[in-house]
C-alpha cells in the first residue's frame, strides 16, 4: 500500500512539473512577442490625422503583444529619405508610401525590398481598381485604404452669396472670383508650399483635360514621342498658377504654408477656397460646426478644365519590409488591419473619406458628389497614366516653390520634368527611350 502511494505520488509531481514546464514555455513565448516592436515609416499625411491609426495599433499590441513604433516624417522629406534608408538596409519593418499603377516600381523596387503578399487571403478582398498600384510584375506588395481620389476646389458657399459670386468653369472666372474675395482681405485660395506636395496638383490633377484637348498625349508621353514641355496647355497652367501667386491671392508669406493650417484657416473663414478630396469637409466641420451647410464644391478650372481628374491609387499604401527580422509579425499586422471590422473602423474613424479600397466595406457617397460627377466628363490623373511623373513630384513642388520665389520659369519647370523623366527612363531601363 506504501509503494502504491509513493508511486502515486511520484506521478503528481511529474504531472506539476510537467505542466510547469509546459507553462514557463508559454510564458517565454508570450514574453518573447511581446518584446517585439515594429518600426512604422511614414509621411505626415500617410496616416489620418485623426489618430485612427495609432489606436488601433495599440488595441493590436494589446492583442497580440506586437507593438508599433510610428516613425512620421514631414511630407517634404519622406520619398528621399526612405530611398536613402532602402539603400542602405536600413529602412522601418513597414513602409508606408503613395502609391499608383506606374511608380511603384521606381518608389520601391518591390522585388528587392517587399514581402510578396500575393497568397495572403486579404489580397483576393482589395478592389480590383486599385491592385494594380500596389503591385509588380503580377504579385501584390501592398495594403492600402485608399479611397478612390478626386481632388476639388472646396469654396465658403456664404462669402460667395455675400459678394454674388458664381462656380467659375473658367480660369478668368477663377480668377474674378478670387480678386473679389481679395478684395475684402480673405486669402481667395489657400497655397501651400510648405508641404512639399500640395502645389503641385493643379498640374497633373486635371491631366484628362490635357487628354481631351490633345487626344493621344498621354500615349506619346509613354512612348517617348513628344516632351512634357510640348504641352503647351499644361505650360499655360503653370503660369495661371504663378499668376495667383503674383496677384497675391494666396495672401502674404504663403511659401511656407501648410495643408494642415489650410484646414484651419478655411475652417475659420480666413481663407476662401481650399483644395480638398470627398469627404475630407467633415473634418473641417468637426472643428469647425459652424461650417456645416456652407461647404461647396467644383472642379479645378485652371486651364480651362471641366474635367474630373480621377485616381485610381493616389494615397499611402503599407509594404512589408523583405529584409526585416519579423516578417511574420508584420504579416500578422496586416492581417489583423483588414479583418472585415478592422477595415470598417478605419473607414469611420479616418478624415471622412466617402470610398474605400475594398469592395465589402459600403461606400458613404452623398447624393450632391453622385449628381456631379454625372455631369461632367472624368479621366485618369496624368500621373498615373504617364510613366516618371509621380517619382518625381517632390521635386517638381520644390521647382514650383523656386518659381514662386522668382528663381524658376514655366519653360524651365518644364525642363527639368522632363530632363528627370529621361533618368528616371534610365534607371528602368525603359525601351521608349533607348
Amino acid at each position: 500500500m506504501k509503494r502504491k502511494w509513493i508511486a502515486l505520488m511520484m506521478s503528481t509531481l511529474l504531472l506539476i512539473v510537467l505542466a510547469a514546464c509546459g507553462s514557463s514555455d508559454d510564458s517565454t513565448g508570450e514574453e518573447e512577442r511581446k518584446d517585439v516592436t515594429l518600426s512604422f515609416g511614414t509621411h505626415q499625411s500617410g496616416i489620418p490625422r485623426t489618430g485612427i491609426m495609432q489606436e488601433m495599433a495599440e488595441d493590436f499590441a494589446e492583442e497580440t503583444g506586437i507593438k508599433i513604433d510610428f516613425q512620421v516624417v514631414p511630407d517634404a522629406q519622406w520619398r528621399d529619405l526612405i530611398r536613402a534608408k532602402l539603400s542602405t538596409g536600413e529602412a522601418p519593418d513597414i513602409i508606408n508610401l503613395d502609391v499608383d499603377p506606374l511608380s511603384l516600381n521606381a518608389n520601391l523596387r518591390p522585388e528587392d525590398n517587399a514581402l510578396d503578399l500575393t497568397d495572403e487571403e486579404f489580397a483576393s478582398r482589395m478592389d480590383e481598381e486599385i491592385l494594380p498600384s500596389v503591385s509588380y510584375n503580377d504579385k501584390v506588395y501592398g495594403v492600402t485604404y485608399a479611397p478612390r481620389k478626386i481632388w476639388y476646389v472646396y469654396y465658403n458657399k456664404s462669402i460667395f452669396e455675400d459678394l454674388g459670386l458664381e462656380i467659375p468653369t473658367t480660369y478668368e472666372e477663377f480668377k474674378h472670383v478670387a480678386g473679389a474675395i481679395h478684395e475684402t482681405g480673405v486669402i481667395p485660395f489657400w497655397q501651400a508650399p510648405g508641404s512639399g506636395w500640395y502645389q503641385v496638383l493643379p498640374l497633373f490633377e486635371i491631366g484628362p483635360h490635357y487628354e481631351n484637348v490633345e487626344p493621344g498625349t498621354y500615349e506619346k508621353l509613354n512612348n517617348n514621342e513628344m516632351l512634357v514641355a510640348e504641352m503647351d496647355h499644361l505650360k499655360t497652367v503653370i503660369e495661371q498658377v504663378n499668376e495667383f501667386a503674383d496677384l497675391g491671392y494666396y495672401g502674404e508669406n504663403f511659401i511656407s504654408n501648410t495643408v494642415e493650417a489650410g484646414l484651419d484657416a478655411f475652417g475659420r473663414e480666413e481663407a476662401a477656397m481650399i483644395l480638398r478630396v470627398p469627404g475630407t469637409e467633415q473634418e473641417i466641420i468637426d472643428a469647425h460646426p459652424e461650417m456645416d451647410g456652407n461647404i461647396g464644391f467644383f472642379v479645378m478650372p485652371w486651364g480651362d478644365n471641366q474635367t474630373i481628374g480621377v485616381n485610381p491609387g493616389g494615397s499611402a499604401a503599407m509594404f512589408g519590409n523583405q529584409n526585416s527580422e519579423h516578417e511574420e509579425e508584420i504579416r500578422e499586422f496586416f492581417r489583423w488591419m483588414t479583418k472585415n471590422e478592422n477595415i470598417q473602423r478605419f473607414f469611420d474613424g479616418g478624415e471622412g473619406n466617402l470610398t474605400i479600397s475594398w469592395p465589402e466595406i459600403e461606400p458613404k457617397l452623398t447624393p450632391d458628389y453622385i449628381e456631379y460627377e454625372e455631369n461632367l466628363d472624368s479621366g485618369t490623373v496624368m500621373q498615373a497614366a504617364v510613366t516618371y511623373i509621380d517619382p518625381q513630384w517632390m521635386d517638381i513642388g520644390k521647382d514650383i516653390s523656386g518659381m514662386f520665389a522668382g528663381a524658376l520659369t514655366p519653360e524651365q519647370i518644364l525642363e527639368n520634368i522632363d530632363n528627370r523623366r529621361a533618368e528616371l527612363a534610365k534607371v528602368q531601363q525603359d525601351p521608349a527611350w533607348d
